[in-house]
């Protein structure tokens, strides 16, 4: 018999499964989870005392920029996925608006390259969709490590730009899994680009980039994705007014919205922040927050991205229209959301359906997404009663900054465990980084097909 049944054991916290919250131990063996309930042998090499604390899936946040290569000034995968660590996040999946932009291949198998020995979390890349290759999608989404195709509809950060109803229509025929939609119509941002061209206050972002951009891009998207029977996944819904068209179309839709529009509201964010404020879609007036929460409410939202986008503070202080659009997110995600847990606005199993279940229905995740025998080890330990305030000194990301600095918050990451390895206790990251691709179903049913 094994002297020592367990490579790690969470002990007695509250975890929270699919059949709701029990408490309960964890046992871990070979990366993955080997045992749940009351665990009578206490040999393990590393023992966690989890009594008090909340034990979640780990949690996935499917939408980070981590600007490498070619932008890392901003960002790099190494302070990226440190960032994801230190703010309990175990997996994160990178967007293709890089430079050169991911667009093939060799493309993609450099960011894995890159990202070998360096990733302190499990990854995985998107593939951009542009007009060069919107023809080979069906074999490029099929790439190792790609978790799917990203799609610009309206110009944001990078050169990636796909507006035209005949390319995204190709692209929406070329290929089978989920694609993920930047919606924001870029011939209604060409046309109102007169309200801030040659400078303008930056209060005036939602208003060029308005609630009709946004929904016109919705509606086409989703009347061209039907008409080619593909599945898209529409990022960052910042409108009330896109809500009823997405919940009727579920069939073929899903949903993100990030903790940015949950938490601030215009014109506040403008008056207290500036451009630091300034994203793409904006942040709006408070009915269209409230819409949001409605939609979480409903379960019409399928889960929760922070669209992690960093830029350095020189850049951001550039008079608008002149500075970037993008904040950071992955490291203060979950200290906002759970705050938002504390507060009321939504359950703790709620949120794990949010940013756990919901990815991997929606991406088709081999062995993430849930607290079961034969799952891998990856944990986020939170302890929902910790209060802290949000500083510039715990940040990892190179930008140094973040909308919620100052902000005191009830909810705290205490320890990241991915595959069974702890890699972040109380605030302090353990080393080496050894994140590995995440796996796909489609992409291993293709290569044993």
């Amino acid at each position: 018999m094994n002297a020592t049944p367990f490579d790690l054991i969470l002990k007695g916290g509250t975890l929270v499964t699919p059949a709701g919250l029990r408490a309960g131990d964890v046992g871990v063996r070979g990366g993955r989870i080997a045992e749940i309930g009351k665990l009578e042998s206490e040999a393990a090499a590393e023992i966690i005392e989890a009594r008090g604390l909340h034990v979640l899936p780990g949690v996935i946040d499917t939408q980070v920029h981590f600007r490498e290569p070619g932008l890392e000034h901003k960002e790099d995968l190494a302070s990226g996925t440190a960032s994801a660590a230190l703010g309990g996040v175990t997996a994160v999946f990178e967007m293709p608006n890089t430079t050169p932009s991911t667009l093939t291949a060799a493309d993609m198998q450099d960011k894995l390259r890159r990202a070998q020995g360096r990733a302190w979390t499990d990854h995985a890349f998107f593939m951009g969709v542009a007009a060069e290759n919107a023809g080979h999608l069906a074999s490029l989404e099929n790439e190792p490590g790609c978790c799917g195709l990203k799609v610009f509809m309206g110009s944001s950060t990078g050169s990636l730009l796909v507006d035209d109803d005949e390319t995204l229509l190709q692209a929406l025929r070329s290929g089978r899994r989920r694609m993920a939609v930047h919606a924001e119509d870029e011939a209604r941002l060409r046309e109102r680009l007169a309200l801030v061209r040659g400078g303008a206050d930056v209060a005036r972002h939602p208003e060029w980039r308005d609630v009709e951009t946004a929904r016109l891009a919705t509606e086409r998207v989703l009347g061209l994705a039907r008409r080619a029977g593909r599945r898209v996944h529409v990022l960052h819904v910042t409108t009330a007014e896109e809500i009823p068209l997405l919940a009727a179309n579920k069939d073929i839709a899903t949903v993100e919205v990030t903790p940015q529009h949950l938490t601030l509201t215009a014109p506040e964010c403008y008056e207290r922040l500036g451009t630091f404020a300034q994203m793409n879609p904006p942040i709006r007036e408070a009915r269209h927050r409230e819409a949001l929460w409605r939609a979480i409410d409903q379960g019409v939202v399928d889960v929760i991205g922070t669209d992690h986008a960093p830029h350095t503070r020189e850049e951001k202080a550039r008079d608008y229209p002149a500075s970037p659009s993008g904040m950071p997110g992955v490291q203060t995600l979950m200290p906002i959301m759970l705050d938002h847990v504390n507060a009321g606005r939504l359950t703790l199993t709620r949120l794990v359906d949010l940013l756990c279940a919901g990815p991997q229905r929606i991406y088709g995740i081999v062995a993430k997404g849930r607290i079961a025998v034969g799952y891998d080890a990856d944990f986020t330990v939170v302890d929902l009663a910790a209060r802290r305030e949000i500083t510039a000194s715990w940040l990892a990301a190179k930008c140094g900054w973040s909308p919620f600095e100052g902000m005191t918050v009830t909810g705290w990451p205490k320890a990241t465990i991915v595959r069974g390895r702890t890699i972040m206790r109380e605030d302090e990251l353990l080393g080496p980084p050894q994140g590995q691709p995440v796996r796909f179903l489609e992409t291993l049913a293709r290569k044993r097909g």
